[in-house]
């Protein structure tokens, strides 16, 4: 589900479809948004899971600071993906509660 029209925003711009890929399933996107908000639009809400508990963590601030959306993106770890735009064929890997420190 995707805001098409704000009350103060007004109307979304329609933007430019581009395909991304989530633990290797072939998902939709428009070129520019945060890959959070691209992945909110599909459902997702679990980015990732703790290294000890194994707790589910997704979007929390919003806007970079904390770190409860981080994904591993094209290979880089630890990408705040509530900040990183995306691109078309982008490849992200939900980080499942292995530690990484790269």
């Amino acid at each position: 589900m995707r805001v098409t029209k704000h009350p103060v925003l007004g109307d979304a711009s329609p933007g430019r479809q581009v395909t991304i890929w989530l633990d290797g399933e072939k998902l939709t996107a428009v070129e520019g948004e945060p890959i959070a908000a691209a992945l909110l639009a599909h459902g997702r809400r679990v980015f990732r899971k703790t290294p000890r508990f194994h707790e589910p963590r997704g979007v929390f601030c919003g806007i970079g600071r904390c770190t409860d959306c981080i994904m591993t993106v094209d290979g880089v770890p630890n990408v705040r993906t509530c900040v990183t735009p995306v691109r078309d064929g982008m490849v992200i890997t939900s980080n499942l509660g292995e530690a990484t420190t790269e």
